[in-house]
């Protein structure tokens, strides 16, 4: 699956689960979000929740900015780096994240970071709109 196809699938499942929960402010929004509710009540939202499983190891793991407004990728690629090619980067240059290479081709590596993870995070940049929080990750 493409960066492009997933980022829009995942969008389109953020937005109903968004549509659906109307009723629900803010906050009560952003709680819904946490892993062990999403776990329970949306487990085909994340293919990593039907083992029980965490993309990042953190106790208070909340899911709603799956995929981090940082992110940055290009399927075209950003630039060569000699013989690889360089796909995707953190905008922010996390101490936490780290960068996966191939011969041929270089991702963002997320795992050992939180950012977009902490409900603080999410308050400070929250939007019911998925779409309009993550507008700088795709060119």
């Amino acid at each position: 699956m493409s960066y492009s196809s997933w980022f829009q699938a995942h969008g389109e499942k953020h937005k109903a689960i968004i549509d659906r929960l109307s009723h629900l402010n803010d906050d009560e929004l952003i709680e819904y979000f946490r892993f062990d509710n999403m776990v329970q009540k949306e487990p085909y939202f994340c293919p990593l929740y039907k083992d029980n499983k965490k993309c990042h190891d953190n106790n208070e793991l909340n899911c709603y900015l799956c995929a981090c407004s940082n992110f940055r990728f290009n399927e075209e690629g950003f630039e060569k780096k000699g013989e690889q090619t360089l796909y995707s980067k953190c905008d922010i240059n996390s101490k936490d994240g780290s960068q996966y290479k191939s011969q041929s081709a270089i991702h963002q590596n997320c795992a050992g970071c939180f950012v977009p993870h902490s409900e603080q995070y999410i308050k400070k940049y929250f939007s019911r709109n998925w779409f309009k929080i993550m507008k700088n990750v795709m060119p």
